[in-house]
């Protein structure tokens, strides 16, 4: 498996499939990397937790302005339009189910569609949670975009989660780099794999009883 999409790229892939129309939280992290590859013309709603409705891609360099920026303190832009509000607003949208799809990370999700991405429960690890958990429940969908392995060969996509959970049974579908996967009721189906990636390579290195659209 020498051939692996960059992570800009698993943002593209991310971004194509996001409708017109949708309104959608990017989660820090990666995912924030969607923005910069939305389909020009396709009209989508991005929204912050810290209260941005209409937040466009990523500044260039050396016109952010600090004043100006997402959940993850990252320098955004404003589209024409573009609201602002107080951040309990902000939450009541995400909890109240207003959101379309969020993109999230994760250090884990289950086969089941359990997401662990706030802690490693490793007890020098700082908690994270921040919106996530609202986020979770509150989206009809939650897309995940990660890569499949961790620095040690570990797959991020597993039977169960081993670290604490940020949302139960909440995760639709999971972008890597090397393949995409849906989630439902019936299990995991691989959609689309990348590269010089096989079937053969998914299922040695998930682990998982996976199936395959095509």
């Amino acid at each position: 498996m020498s051939t692996k999409l960059t992570r800009d790229q698993i943002a593209a892939r991310v971004a194509q499939d996001i409708p017109e129309g949708a309104y959608v939280n990017l989660g820090i992290g990666l995912p924030t990397l969607v923005a910069n590859h939305l389909p020009a013309g396709r009209e989508v709603i991005l929204h912050t937790e810290n209260g941005m409705l209409g937040m466009g891609p990523a500044p260039a360099k050396g016109k952010e302005d600090y004043d100006l920026i997402n959940a993850g303190k990252q320098p955004v832009t404003e589209l024409p339009g573009c609201s602002f509000f107080h951040h309990a607003d902000s939450f009541a949208m995400m909890r109240g189910g207003h959101l379309d799809i969020c993109v999230l990370g994760a250090f884990q999700v289950s086969q089941h569609g359990d997401l662990a991405n706030w802690h490693t429960g490793a007890p020098d690890a700082i908690p994270a949670v921040g919106g996530a958990m609202d986020l979770a429940i509150g989206a009809k969908d939650v897309f995940v975009m990660m890569e499949l392995q961790t620095r040690e060969g570990q797959s991020k996509l597993v039977e169960a989660c081993t670290y604490p959970l940020t949302g139960v049974r909440c995760v639709s579908r999971v972008y890597t780099d090397v393949a995409v996967f849906d989630i439902n009721k019936d299990g995991v189906t691989v959609t689309d794999i990348f590269g010089d990636t096989t079937p053969d390579d998914l299922l040695r290195l998930t682990g998982l009883p996976l199936k395959f659209s095509r």
